[in-house]
């Protein structure tokens, strides 16, 4: 089951103070809910954890995050993560594309995550991975300029956003069956 959500979004910080904490990738995986990094291995190589939680489903993802791409002259980064199921009921991979461009208010951020889900939040169907991967990254992204304003948030999941979704999701599967 694969899903691609981007964003396109403003703050009003310079690009080299948002290009900092982006590229850095301790700082930025604080931004993505329920993530946390576990290990460096170098300076492009992390191990980590992913902790997601629908309704009754519980999902520990286990793996390795990978710097692609770190093009500090076109603040482009590139970052690959791939991940198993904890109780070995499913993989997940993740590519995010990070672009920063100067604007005469600060800085123009487009994000881009691709996610291939296998396994039993693969059951759930697209439209509800969709929708969840979209309120993950509303909520990266409120995470993100928190950080970039010296403010302090919670990178847990938000599970009431998230339930919303997996009851949207699985009542419009249903009306398609009965269609």
């Amino acid at each position: 089951m694969e899903a691609t959500i981007t964003k396109q979004f403003s703050v009003n910080e310079p690009i080299d103070k948002v290009w900092s904490v982006m590229s850095n990738p301790t700082e930025i995986s604080e931004c993505v809910p329920g993530a946390s990094i576990t290990e460096k291995i170098d300076d492009n190589n992390y191990k980590g954890e992913v902790s997601l939680k629908f309704g009754p489903v519980k999902s520990k993802y286990n793996g390795e995050i990978t710097i692609m791409e770190n093009d500090t002259e076109n603040y482009k980064l590139v970052l690959n993560g791939k991940g198993l199921d904890s109780k070995g009921k499913g993989s997940a991979e993740m590519t995010m594309t990070g672009i920063a461009v100067s604007t005469e208010n600060g800085t123009d951020i487009d994000f881009q995550m691709v996610v291939n889900i296998k396994g039993t939040l693969a059951q759930f169907g697209s439209r509800l991975i969709n929708d969840v991967s979209a309120q993950l990254m509303n909520q990266f992204v409120g995470n993100f300029e928190k950080l970039l304003a010296g403010l302090e948030f919670d990178g847990e999941l938000k599970a009431g956003s998230m339930m919303g979704s997996m009851v949207k999701g699985l009542f419009s599967k249903k009306k398609k069956e009965e269609a």
